[in-house]
């Protein structure tokens, strides 16, 4: 349902400092100073790229903190993880249970770097147990660009809207320019292929919203072998 009430006490919906909205994006209360609030955020950028700075060689892995999926995914997360652990590359994940507590796994037993890179949350989120190094963010939107820059590798397993969303994100990031075309592997044919037919039919020959060459931004598997010969490929 759309909103047509205006929010917040002032005038054009604000409380006279700043939108409501605004604020609620911010974390910031009535009560508290926005500047204090701006340079909290700039701090977590800060300390999150000296975080991330210190792995050279790194791949991102993105997918569903849950255990509803098929036990397969979670076993080709492990695998793809700890082949690429033992080439070098430290493992990053969101730092949490499902498909991030398996290629943190996948890392931890090959005795790679295992990493997390986590959100607080007023419940406290578990960090699994096979993360060796972490850093937590208060904002989400810190974590997610840390996310985001934080890697030479990109792998995207079966998850939901945060997974899609960092998905999207990624590919708009490549086709804007705005990062160099980076390798972005997605893992599993009966999870995304749906949803890649639907961007080719819908999106792109139906309403011509993007280039047949975005297509080419990313790269469809079914298995973790699969991804590590289409990355052998890529990054030689």
């Amino acid at each position: 349902m759309a909103r047509t009430q205006k929010e917040g006490n002032g005038k054009n919906g604000t409380n006279g400092i700043l939108p409501k909205r605004i604020q609620e994006a911010l974390g910031i209360h009535s009560h508290e100073i926005e500047s204090w609030r701006i340079f909290k955020i700039l701090s977590e950028f800060v300390q999150g790229f000296e975080f991330i700075r210190k792995y050279k060689k790194a791949v991102t892995f993105f997918g569903s903190a849950r255990s509803s999926f098929d036990a397969s995914v979670y076993k080709e997360a492990a695998e793809l993880a700890a082949r690429l652990a033992k080439d070098g590359y430290a493992v990053m994940t969101g730092g949490g249970s499902g498909v991030m507590e398996a290629a943190n796994k996948g890392a931890y037993e090959a005795g790679g770097d295992s990493v997390g890179i986590n959100i607080q949350l007023p419940k406290e989120q578990r960090t699994n147990k096979y993360v060796t190094d972490s850093e937590a963010f208060h904002y989400f939107f810190t974590r997610k660009v840390m996310l985001s820059f934080a890697s030479d590798l990109y792998i995207f397993f079966p998850g939901g809207f945060g997974t899609l969303d960092e998905f999207f994100e990624m590919i708009t990031l490549v086709q804007t320019k705005k990062i160099p075309q980076i390798p972005i592997i997605l893992v599993n044919k009966e999870f995304w292929t749906p949803l890649l037919k639907y961007i080719e039919e819908v999106v792109y020959k139906k309403n011509k919203a993007i280039d047949k060459g975005d297509m080419y931004i990313y790269y469809l598997v079914d298995n973790a072998d699969e991804a590590y010969q289409v990355i052998k490929k890529l990054t030689k």
